[in-house]
């Protein structure tokens, strides 16, 4: 929050120019909300049979243990197979050294087929470190991809395919594994994205073949990487491409295709919200460009009732009525937010919205008192949310806590425990706790396995991979969780610091120190009637008796009437 001057092009609060529920917005919630589908779990192409070229020749004959092994791999007897290839890696066959390259390589393989993906990943991981110099370091690649369908994001399988050239993705631009080229593609441009390289992460995500059911997640990070270079036009039109993928319905596979229609839709808006605000680079001012505003009303409208994502977009939606001098309509919208429908709600700034519009419109005693609201309601949350949070150390004790909120074990308040459950179920967070436990599934599939497995050296470099991967998944959700819990508490610092600017503004027109020209701006916004509730041969008005109808919810408008120069 920066300051509230006294004109309506200048009453900003920082949150006008994006609001602080949705600052970064694009981005934190394609990265909390956009996954793989599950669908591409059900690879269609063979992992033995992508066209590979064999390996370069071993050096020497394979050991009788290397040979037995690989017969047992051929006869899809995994488990004995993987027991005899560890044997060849720990070197105690006396193997060459392409023998072991080999053996390690099998290895990996054994282990996905029978389930052991963590400790899969390990062993590609350890092939993928040492690069070229790996004979098998090319056809590790798309075992990489396979992982990818099998182990949740925060596994980092993007990193682990970021060590190959772009050019080595182009080995699977053929028909028999045209859908793992398109997986990689969109693998490689999330690792581009991530190293900040925009435009050849675009480059990668425009590769995604239409049909592809990766288009819908490579269209989302094309649309975000757009966002961070700051190009409105081409990021519109890559969320739109997600609209019109799934209206065209020429994609199979597809999981949640409402969800992420919304999802786009809620993006469009944003960006077009973003782009109709400007600083006028001579003056300084902000001007508003009302038709791309309207573009964004539009967006927001499109998100419908039953979308996870519609209080969001009527809350942001409100702020663009106030730009628009649609005063009625944006207090409607709050109206809605605080109805008992939505009692879990959390929108703290609403209070804040509602203030500025009643300075705007010189309604003073108003908005003193939506001020001294969110104090009364807030202020209490803040601090019980910063003692609550005192009392974990380390990422792990933040984790066990993460677990009781889920379970609904945790000892808050009413006035905070669905503020912080909401807070820590993002989309993001949940995958990290899916992670875990999938290594907890793994772990007890290797405990109920035949103890001449489990017991292996085998068995034991398998505990030791899920443990250590276990050990920083936790350290990892903790840390994601407790961000999250700390992203509550400033936002809430940053809000009590709007509050207290408009209360000293407030304070400053009372006194009759707000400048001339800033209060005969506000009258001049004032008269433009936004305030004003009108009818048509479509509407009736129904004044508020304090009953909330569901079907009027998003329909509600207040009546809001300019005090300014009288």
């Amino acid at each position: 929050m920066s300051r509230i001057a006294g004109n309506k092009n200048v009453v900003w609060l920082s949150s006008v120019a994006m609001p602080s529920k949705t600052l970064g917005c694009v981005l934190a919630l394609a990265l909390a909300a956009v996954s793989v589908p599950a669908s591409a779990q059900d690879m269609t192409f063979s992992v033995d049979e992508t066209g590979q070229p064999p390996a370069p020749p071993a050096e020497g004959p394979p050991s009788e243990a290397l040979a037995n092994a690989l017969r047992l791999y051929q006869q899809e007897k995994y488990q004995e197979g993987a027991v005899q290839f560890q044997r060849v890696v720990e070197g105690e066959t006396q193997d060459a050294p392409a023998n072991v390259q080999k053996a390690q390589f099998f290895l990996g393989k054994c282990l996905y087929h029978l389930r052991y993906y963590q400790s899969a990943l390990a062993v590609f991981d350890e092939i993928g470190q040492q690069g070229q110099a790996h004979n098998f370091f090319g056809q590790t690649l798309q075992w990489l991809a396979q992982l990818a369908s099998q182990l949740p994001e925060p596994a980092g399988i993007i990193e682990k395919v970021g060590r190959y050239g772009v050019d080595q993705l182009e080995q699977f631009n053929n028909p028999e594994s045209a859908e793992l080229y398109n997986q990689l593609l969109y693998l490689m441009g999330r690792f581009k994205y991530s190293q900040g390289e925009f435009d050849e992460a675009v480059t990668l995500f425009q590769k995604v073949d239409a049909h592809s059911k990766f288009i819908i997640p490579a269209k989302f990070f094309e649309g975000i990487t757009h966002v961070r270079m700051r190009r409105a036009q081409p990021a519109i039109r890559s969320f739109r491409g997600i609209i019109e993928a799934v209206d065209a319905g020429g994609v199979e596979g597809i999981e949640d295709e409402e969800r992420l229609v919304d999802l786009a839709w809620l993006s469009l808006a944003r960006v077009y919200y973003t782009a109709a605000n400007r600083v006028n680079a001579e003056t300084g001012e902000r001007q508003v460009d009302g038709r791309l505003l309207g573009n964004a009303v539009e967006a927001w409208n499109r998100v419908p009732q039953g979308s996870e994502y519609w209080l969001d977009a009527l809350f942001e939606e409100s702020w663009a009525f106030f730009l628009a001098d649609e005063y009625s309509r944006a207090l409607g919208n709050v109206h809605t937010l605080f109805s008992p429908y939505f009692d879990r709600a959390y929108y703290p700034e609403a209070l804040v919205l509602k203030a500025v519009v009643f300075f705007s419109n010189c309604q003073m005693d108003n908005a003193e008192a939506m001020i001294g609201q969110f104090h009364e309601r807030y202020d209490p949350v803040k601090t019980e949310l910063e003692t609550t949070l005192a009392q974990f150390t380390d990422n792990n004790a933040f984790y066990e806590f993460l677990q009781r909120v889920r379970s609904g074990q945790a000892n808050l308040s009413p006035r905070i425990r669905g503020i912080v459950s909401s807070a820590l179920s993002d989309r993001t967070v949940l995958r990290n706790l899916e992670y875990v436990r999938v290594l907890d599934e793994e772990d007890q599939r290797l405990t109920a396995s035949p103890q001449a497995f489990s017991n292996s050296s085998l068995g034991i470099r398998i505990r030791q991979d899920i443990a250590i991967a276990k050990a920083f998944a936790i350290d990892q959700t903790g840390d994601l969780a407790r961000g999250r819990y700390n992203r509550l508490v400033e936002e809430l610092q940053d809000l009590q610091n709007q509050a207290d600017t408009i209360e000293l503004e407030i304070a400053t027109f009372t006194r009759g120190e707000l400048e001339q020209d800033a209060q005969q701006q506000m009258t001049e916004a004032a008269r433009s009637g936004g305030g004003n509730v009108e009818i048509d041969e479509e509407h009736q008005m129904w004044p508020f008796d304090g009953e909330y109808w569901r079907d009027e919810l998003g329909f509600y408008r207040q009546q809001v009437t300019s005090q300014c120069g009288r």
